[in-house]
């Protein structure tokens, strides 16, 4: 049994203009121990994913799935108290900007606590020293006489710092990485993928990290998801996925790192944006940004298949034999102005 097993899970936004799906069909596992890296553009719900699982999303925002399954617990029918004593414990989560996850009325030391006393029952004596040890393992210096201080008194690398912390206080199962090095400098973020990396292989813990950075997950994650408009596009190994990405936007991703731009070149984009409730294709939902678009492509929607060991939601993988001459003969005609008005 996975550690975490979630299958088909939507997450829907309804709107005066219509429903947002925010998540769509999403299904990933993750074992014991394992790293999975989460990329794709702002606003592909990479994030929203994983505050499903957290119990995060609010009114009027709604959550189905076939299920949802942590360490074999279900997690869309579980009690608010059974959630409450699972997150936090046994599932954290790091959250984008520090400095707005911290509370900036109290002290680091008082939120340090109030997590252990609340999970782990501990008396207030032994909560301080434990935090004062957490505060000493993710690197901050002088940690005793940090409990002391307010968010607004630290950088944001150490607010980060802390907000590992708290997250490793009760030696979770899953760690959730939400973007972790937002908003820090190049310094400061080598320090803390550091920090993420050495703290997971210590202690065992899975980890997800969700990022836009390929580069980041390249160096910690055993398994990537690529994720576009709410949907897992493709899903593989690591190593395989850069020697051989099989999706049309993990290409394109890959493209546009800079340590892959042709010298004095510009560097690749994508053109055009990821689509909204106005604009979400009734086909593919990149064929829109796709340079190999199809008519197939335009009216048909792929399903996630697998494909040479990955999975791939595309009607013509990189990898398929004869998938250059399938593409010239499913192109959309081109109809010349002339034509267009007769």
């Amino acid at each position: 049994m996975p550690l975490l097993d979630i299958k088909d899970l939507h997450v829907e936004f309804p709107t005066q203009g219509g429903v947002l799906h925010a998540v769509d069909g999403v299904s990933l596992t993750l074992e014991e121990g394992e790293v999975l890296g989460i990329v794709g553009e702002s606003g592909s719900g990479k994030s929203v994913t994983m505050m499903a699982l957290m119990g995060l999303v609010g009114f009027p925002g709604r959550v189905r799935a076939d299920h949802m399954r942590f360490a074999g617990k279900d997690l869309l029918g579980i009690s608010d108290k059974a959630r409450r004593s699972l997150v936090g414990k046994e599932v954290a989560m790091i959250f984008q900007e520090p400095t707005t996850s911290l509370n900036p009325c109290f002290t680091i030391g008082f939120q340090l606590m109030e997590t252990l006393q609340l999970h782990l029952n501990l008396d207030k004596r032994t909560a301080k020293k434990r935090a004062t040890e957490l505060l000493e393992q993710v690197g901050i210096p002088a940690a005793s006489s940090r409990l002391g201080s307010y968010p607004h008194q630290l950088s944001g690398g150490m607010n980060q710092r802390v907000m590992i912390a708290m997250a490793i206080a009760c030696n979770p199962r899953l760690l959730i990485a939400d973007e972790p090095t937002t908003a820090l400098d190049v310094t400061i973020q080598a320090q803390i993928l550091d920090l993420l990396r050495d703290l997971q292989k210590e202690r065992g813990m899975a980890l997800v990290l969700i990022t836009h950075n390929m580069g980041v997950v390249s160096e910690m994650a055993q398994r990537i998801a690529v994720m576009y408009a709410g949907q897992v596009m493709e899903h593989q190994r690591v190593d395989r996925l850069f020697a051989s990405p099989q999706h049309p936007y993990t290409e394109a991703l890959l493209a546009a790192l800079p340590e892959r731009a042709a010298p004095e070149g510009r560097l690749a984009t994508i053109s055009g944006v990821v689509p909204g409730v106005h604009d979400r294709p009734s086909g593919c939902l990149f064929a829109p940004r796709c340079s190999y678009v199809t008519t197939r492509a335009c009216n048909v929607r792929p399903a996630l298949r697998e494909w040479q060991g990955a999975e791939v939601r595309c009607h013509y993988p990189l990898g398929e034999p004869g998938r250059i001459v399938a593409i010239e003969q499913d192109r959309p005609q081109q109809v010349t102005a002339a034509e267009a008005l007769q």
